[in-house]
C-alpha cells in the first residue's frame, strides 16, 4: 500500500462512494478538511448526508469525475474489476487501494477494536461504541449503519480524539485480515458469502488467520458453545475470553430477542477486558435503541399496522429477529416482506429460507436483489415462495415494492405488525407504508 497514514493526503476520489462502510471514512476525510468527491450507482441518506458536509457526489460513473489533482483513489470491493472509474484511476498513476485496505492504514495507529463475525457485527460495535462513549473513552467509531452520535445525528462515522477505534469488520474476500485488532470479537462463524469462500472451514480459516494477528496484551472475545469460533481464537497470541460468561450481567434490553442478549453479552465481555466498570456499562446497554434497520421502527401504516425494518438477509439471521418480535409481540399477525440478497445466497440456502419464516403468519417477497451478480437464472423469489408453503406458511411473489406495500396493509390488521427485511431496498416498501396515511 505504501501508506503509514493518510495525513499528506489532501484530495481523494471514492469509487462507490454511498457504500456504508466506505461513505465512513469520506466523512472522516471531510472532518480532517480534505477535498473528498466520488461516484455512486443512486442517490441514498447517505449521500444527500455526505453532500450537506461538503463532498462532491456524482450519481453514475464516469472518467471525468475523477479530480485533475486526485491524490488517492479507494474503491469498494463490491465494485466489477473492469469499473471505468478504477481503469481511469490507474491509468493515470494515481495511487488506488480497496476499502478494507483503507481500514488497514486507520487501524494501525489505534487501539482497534474489530467486532466480526457472520451475524451481530453492527448491533454489537454500536453498543460496545455506546458503552465506550458513555465511559467517557473518546472513540472513533466505523458501523456498517446508522446510529446516533452524541448530538442525535444519525451517522455511520463518529470522530473520537482518543487512541480506541471501535469498528465493524467484514469477512467478504477476507477484508477484515488488513487490520491491526488489539480486541478482536467473533460473535459467530456460520455459512456465508460462498461465492467467495469454498465452505465453512474455509471462512474459519480466515477468521484464524486474523486471530493470529492478535497481540499478546490482547484479546479475542468469542462464545464457547460456538463450534468453530473457539478453534479460530485459539490462533491468538492473547487471551482468549467466553462472551457466555456475561449473559447473565445482561440488563434488560430496549432491542428485543435472544441475539441481542448475546450481543450485549459480547459488549460487556469487551468494556470488562477495558476495565471499564460493568455496571456502568450495563446503564449503557440499557438505554441502547438499536441502529437503524436492526428491527428499527418505523412508524404505523394507514391501518394503523406497526411497521419496521430489518437488515436480515440470511435464514439464521431472520429467524433470530422474528424471535425477537414474537417476543414483542405474542399474539398479533406478524408480515414479513423479504427481497432476497444474492442470487448465490439465495441459491445456497434455500432450504434455509424456507424453514426461516417460521414465526411469521404472512411472507411476501420481491425480486431478487442482485447487487454485484448477474442472474444465472437458475434461481429466482418463486422458488423461496414454493419452499416457505412446502413449510405449511402463506406466502406470496409480487414484483413491485407499491404492489407489496399494498398487499401488507391487506394481510395486516389494525393492531398487527408489517416488517421489511433485506440487505437490497426493502426498506422502500416501509417508506411507501408510513408516508401513505
Amino acid at each position: 500500500m505504501g501508506y503509514k497514514n493518510f495525513s499528506k493526503i489532501k484530495t481523494v476520489y471514492f469509487i462507490g462512494i454511498g457504500g456504508i462502510g466506505t461513505s465512513a471514512i469520506a466523512r472522516m476525510f471531510l472532518l480532517q478538511g480534505k477535498k473528498v468527491s466520488g461516484s455512486d450507482m443512486a442517490e441514498s441518506e447517505v449521500t444527500i448526508a455526505l453532500r450537506k458536509a461538503g463532498a462532491i457526489i456524482f450519481i453514475g460513473e464516469n472518467v471525468r469525475n475523477i479530480p485533475a489533482n486526485c491524490d488517492l483513489v479507494i474503491y469498494t470491493i463490491a465494485i466489477p474489476k473492469d469499473h471505468t472509474e478504477l481503469a481511469e484511476a490507474k491509468k493515470r498513476g494515481i495511487p488506488v487501494i480497496s476499502y478494507p485496505e483503507a481500514l488497514g492504514v486507520i487501524s494501525k495507529d489505534k487501539c482497534t477494536i474489530a467486532i466480526t463475525g457472520t451475524h451481530g457485527k453492527t448491533t454489537t460495535t454500536a453498543m460496545v461504541a455506546k458503552i465506550l462513549i458513555d465511559a467517557g473513552l473518546n472513540p472513533t467509531v466505523i458501523v456498517g449503519s446508522l446510529i446516533k452520535d452524541t448530538a442525535g445525528n444519525r451517522t455511520n462515522f463518529i470522530a473520537g480524539k482518543s487512541e480506541y477505534l471501535v469498528m465493524e469488520a467484514c469477512e467478504y474476500r477476507r477484508s477484515f485480515l488488513y487490520l491491526s485488532p488489539k480486541v478482536l470479537v467473533i460473535t459467530n462463524i456460520d455459512a456465508d458469502h460462498l461465492d467467495y469462500y469454498k465452505d465453512l472451514d474455509d471462512i474459519e480459516s480466515a477468521f484464524r488467520e486474523l486471530s493470529a494477528k492478535v497481540s499478546k496484551n490482547g484479546a479475542v472475545i468469542c462464545d464457547f458453545s460456538d463450534e468453530r469460533a473457539p478453534r479460530a481464537a485459539v490462533a491468538s497470541r492473547g487471551r482468549v475470553i467466553d462472551f457466555g460468561g456475561f449473559l447473565t450481567k445482561v440488563p434488560k434490553l430496549l432491542v428485543p430477542g435472544v441475539h441481542n442478549k448475546k450481543n450485549a453479552a459480547v459488549a460487556l465481555a469487551t468494556a470488562d477486558f477495558l476495565d471499564i466498570d460493568l455496571a456502568n456499562a450495563g446503564k449503557s446497554l440499557s438505554r441502547f435503541s438499536g441502529a437503524s434497520q436492526r428491527f428499527e421502527f418505523r412508524g404505523k401504516a394507514k391501518n394503523g399496522a406497526l411497521v419496521y425494518d430489518d437488515y436480515g438477509h440470511h435464514p439464521t439471521e431472520i429467524e433470530a429477529t422474528l424471535q425477537g418480535v414474537r417476543e414483542l409481540f405474542p399474539t398479533q399477525k406478524i408480515v414479513v416482506v423479504f427481497q432476497p440478497h444474492l442470487y448465490s445466497r439465495t441459491k445456497q440456502h434455500l432450504t434455509g429460507f424456507g424453514k426461516c419464516f417460521a414465526l411469521a403468519d404472512e411472507v411476501i417477497l420481491l425480486p431478487i436483489y442482485p447487487a454485484r451478480e448477474q442472474n444465472p437464472g437458475d434461481i429466482n423469489s418463486e422458488m423461496v415462495v414454493a419452499e416457505i408453503k412446502k413449510n405449511g406458511k402463506s406466502a406470496y411473489f409480487l414484483q413491485t415494492f407499491a404492489e407489496s406495500a399494498r398487499k401488507a396493509t391487506e394481510l395486516a390488521g389494525a393492531t398487527d405488525v408489517i416488517i421489511t427485511m433485506g440487505a437490497g431496498e426493502t426498506n422502500k416498501v416501509a417508506d411507501i407504508l408510513v408516508s401513505s396515511k
